[in-house]
């Protein structure tokens, strides 16, 4: 019977942080769909996707920028997220670090000119 008391005090934090994140996520959505208001109507209950207006053929194509724009983003993100950690510890990591990132930084920035130069970010 002790172990179980012990198992138990030992995932209370865990269930509790499950318990929260659970209360967090479904909290907001329930609030909004009791509280708020409900007036559908036809702009509102029509599918958006990709700036167009949905077709009714799913195996349409539609133009490749979307995923080139899609790409871009996700890769200057990526480049933000690494930009942080490296900025906050750069006294630790000294000189070396400094140029390891000024080279991954010119890699980015000569692939950004590439793109650039093909027409990736044009839209006419």
């Amino acid at each position: 019977m002790g172990s179980i008391v012990v198992l138990h005090e030992n995932y209370l934090p865990v269930l509790l942080f499950i318990l929260v994140g659970i209360g967090v996520g479904i909290g907001p959505m329930l609030l909004g769909r009791l509280l708020g208001p409900s007036r559908p109507d036809a702009a509102k209950l029509s599918p958006y996707e990709c700036g167009f207006e949905a077709f009714e053929d799913a195996r349409m194509q539609f133009d490749v920028r979307y995923y080139l724009v899609a790409i871009l983003f996700i890769l200057f993100d990526l480049e933000i997220a690494f930009l942080f950690p490296w900025a906050v510890s750069l006294g630790t990591i000294g000189f070396v670090g400094f140029l390891a990132m000024m080279v991954f930084l010119g890699i980015l920035v000569v692939g950004f000119i590439y793109e650039w130069k093909k027409g990736a970010l044009d839209w006419e």
